[in-house]
């Protein structure tokens, strides 16, 4: 089966074309990042309508990579949620309307399911059960994957999530939008000069709380100043602690769960300070680490599409309505 995936759940959008048989046979994506900039942050009227400008030419790109033709796609994948209202419904009004003139069936992906398998389109695909660190926009997760659609949340973020706190601090160094990738750069060259706090691992359990550790930062911003050194020390010394608080939950979830995989989801599993952490955690624990490469982990059109196929392939389809959710659970997913 081959599958046409679209991806427009925030500012990004992704298309590719997934074999059942033969793999991700081609894809490609486009960042909304300079639109959004001069706003300091994502502009949702402007993420709608530049969607619909680049999809239908991301599509004719992407089977002229993959040589197809349109009637040579089984069928079409979209993102049905979660994410701005006003975006999705751009990718779903385009899929759903593509599929019936071409007269195949469609199916409504989870954007976090997408992201959670965006590992199995590597050449060494994590087995079933394993535990997901899901680290993806406006999401901060540890997830018990048991089988595919079969999830279960058992840590999550109280304030801000990770990525959400590298911008906003990001934007205290004065590194613009997005900052997140900028911040860890500046990194680098940081010296270990400032302790940061590691939040909410002085206290049980598995969930995450990083607004402080913003407030953190904007303290020190205002006690130090702002040289070049004192950015890259403040940049090192709150990437460090992000970093060690998310190992610190790994670890109890390790303990907790006793899985011996964990996969690396979202668009921060591409930090690479993160990488290494988890890395040499997982190797304490004898436990295997997969991560997509750093192309998969922010948002993009192939995970949608192999997500999509998987689903296609169990039998699922979507009716001519066109439904999108803002807001959905991933636990509310049906198993296949």
């Amino acid at each position: 089966m081959r599958v046409l995936g679209i991806e427009t759940s925030c500012d990004e959008t992704g298309v590719a074309v997934y074999d059942s048989v033969h793999g991700l046979l081609a894809h490609n994506l486009f960042s909304q990042v300079d639109i959004h900039a001069p706003f300091g942050g994502v502009v949702p009227e402007l993420a709608s309508r530049d969607h619909m400008r680049r999809i239908l030419p991301l599509i004719q790109d992407v089977l002229i990579e993959a040589n197809l033709e349109s009637k040579e796609i089984d069928a079409i994948a979209f993102t049905k949620g979660p994410g701005l209202a006003g975006a999705l419904l751009a990718g779903a009004m385009f899929a759903r309307t593509l599929a019936f003139a071409w007269q195949i069936p469609a199916v409504g992906v989870h954007h976090l399911e997408g992201h959670i398998l965006a590992s199995f389109l590597e050449e060494e695909k994590p087995q079933f059960p394993f535990l997901t660190l899901l680290v993806s926009g406006g999401h901060t997760e540890l997830v018990k994957v048991s089988a595919l659609g079969n999830y279960q949340t058992i840590g999550d973020t109280l304030d801000d999530a990770v990525g959400e706190a590298f911008d906003k601090t990001a934007k205290l160094l004065g590194l613009g939008y997005p900052g997140g990738a900028a911040l860890a750069k500046l990194a680098e060259k940081g010296k270990p000069r400032f302790q940061f706090p590691r939040p909410m691992v002085d206290r049980p359990g598995l969930d995450f709380s990083f607004s402080g550790l913003k407030t953190f930062a904007l303290n020190t911003v205002q006690a130090q100043g702002l040289d070049e050194q004192t950015k890259a020390d403040i940049a090192y010394a709150f990437q460090t602690a992000v970093v060690e608080t998310l190992v610190i939950k790994c670890r109890r979830a390790f303990k907790e769960t006793r899985f011996k995989r964990l996969v690396i989801a979202g668009g921060v599993g591409a930090n690479l300070a993160l990488r290494k952490g988890l890395q040499t955690l997982c190797d304490e624990h004898q436990v295997t680490l997969h991560f997509p490469r750093q192309l998969f982990c922010t948002d993009n059109g192939a995970m949608i599409a192999y997500a999509g196929c998987q689903r296609l392939l169990a039998g699922q389809r979507d009716d001519l309505s066109v439904e999108i959710k803002p807001r959905w659970p991933l636990e509310t997913l049906n198993s296949l």
